[in-house]
């Protein structure tokens, strides 16, 4: 079964069932997962968390959230899951790559790194079709 999308009046590229389900599982572990890590220092904290990680922690929260709507409005929220593997992706080549070239990855930035590389497995997830269609070939909305 196919579920036809529109996108300002006129139909795109169909996505499957299946395919949705998987980008509803994307924004699963998202939420989830932000929401056991990052929720609760956001709930609980003390004044040097908020100045030394108060933006960080304040930014993911806002993923978390938009992560959620995700499960409502898979196609819709697929920015958010680009976001998570662009930012990761720049992670691993601008960051964790250069330490490892260095020999400089000590236990905590090993755990790190492990967190952000298991972004791999949404890879195939994500409808990269649909994506350069919808986000990188579309004409560009209007200026004025």
């Amino acid at each position: 079964m196919e579920t036809k999308m529109i996108e300002s009046g006129r139909s795109t590229e169909e996505l499957s069932v299946l395919r949705l389900y998987m980008l509803r599982f994307c924004y699963l572990v998202m939420a989830v997962g932000l929401g056991i890590v990052i929720w609760p220092s956001v709930i609980v904290h003390t004044s040097d968390f908020a100045t030394q990680s108060g933006v960080r922690c304040s930014l993911l929260a806002g993923l978390c959230l938009m992560s959620a709507l995700g499960l409502r409005y898979p196609v819709k929220m697929l920015p958010v899951l680009l976001f998570e593997i662009v930012w990761k992706a720049i992670y691993l080549i601008g960051f964790a790559l250069p330490m490892w070239r260095a020999h400089q990855v000590n236990e905590a930035a090993a755990a790190d790194i492990f967190a952000v590389s298991l972004i791999v497995i949404f890879l195939p997830m994500v409808p990269w079709r649909y994506a350069i269609r919808g986000f990188l070939l579309a004409k560009s909305e209007r200026w004025k």
